[in-house]
């Protein structure tokens, strides 16, 4: 294991100590939440009675295996708290830049069903201002006009392929458009911008939905809060 995993394993372990008996626990998708949903499902193994909605197949999929009993909106209100990662943590206020992994609006989804959405990350993911690739989830029909007006807001705009070379698909089946902004000095102006255009269904800009980050670097797991 190298230095960043073992930073990104401490990270998660500090976070899902936050769980407790009884709880609905969100559960998110990437790198480093899937080292908290290990960890998860050694604390059921080992008696943790909890129940969790993922945010992606594949950490359905992950979660099943481990025998993390798995639930849905149908049947929970709300959840007491989530784990989940970050591509990027601005501090203070903790705005975060989401969905490199492509599953940004089913993480925005379970997020704000949530009492409390706890990120896990490296210290690498900590910035002063949210800048680079914004992923946006959109329809397929009019990407082209999607693109463009996005576009005009200032950013470099590419849709997102898969590793077979085709159009990436998310579990909702809509494409991505990854947009790349300079540093962004406004971020709600620009997720009201984003928001705006017809065609848009959701930005990897998650802004005032996380209470506390678990960030972890050489030195240990430090506890971010607003």
């Amino acid at each position: 294991m190298n230095a960043e995993e073992a930073e990104k394993r401490a990270a998660a372990e500090a976070a899902v100590a936050e769980v407790r008996d009884g709880m609905a626990v969100g559960l998110g998708t990437g790198s480093t939440a899937a080292l908290a949903v290990a960890v998860l499902g050694r604390r059921v193994a080992a008696g943790l009675r909890i129940t969790a909605i993922p945010t992606s197949e594949r950490t359905a999929s992950q979660a099943r295996g481990l025998g993390i009993p798995l639930t849905d909106f149908a049947a929970t209100r709300r959840l007491d708290l989530t784990i989940d990662g970050a591509d990027q943590i601005a501090c203070p206020g903790l705005a975060l830049v989401k969905g490199l992994g492509g599953a940004l609006l089913r993480e925005k989804i379970v997020a704000a069903a949530s009492d409390r959405l706890i990120i896990i990350a490296d210290a690498r993911k900590r910035v002063t201002l949210l800048s680079g690739v914004v992923p946006v989830e959109v329809v397929a029909f009019g990407i082209e006009a999607t693109a463009r007006r996005i576009a005009a807001l200032g950013a470099e705009v590419a849709q997102r392929m898969g590793s077979d070379g085709a159009p990436f698909v998310s579990d909702g089946g809509n494409p991505i458009l990854d947009c790349r902004f300079p540093p962004i000095a406004d971020p709600p102006a620009l997720e009201a911008a984003l928001r705006g255009i017809v065609g848009v269904i959701a930005t990897g800009l998650f802004l005032g939905m996380a209470r506390e980050a678990f960030v972890a670097g050489p030195g240990g797991v430090e506890r971010l809060t607003t």
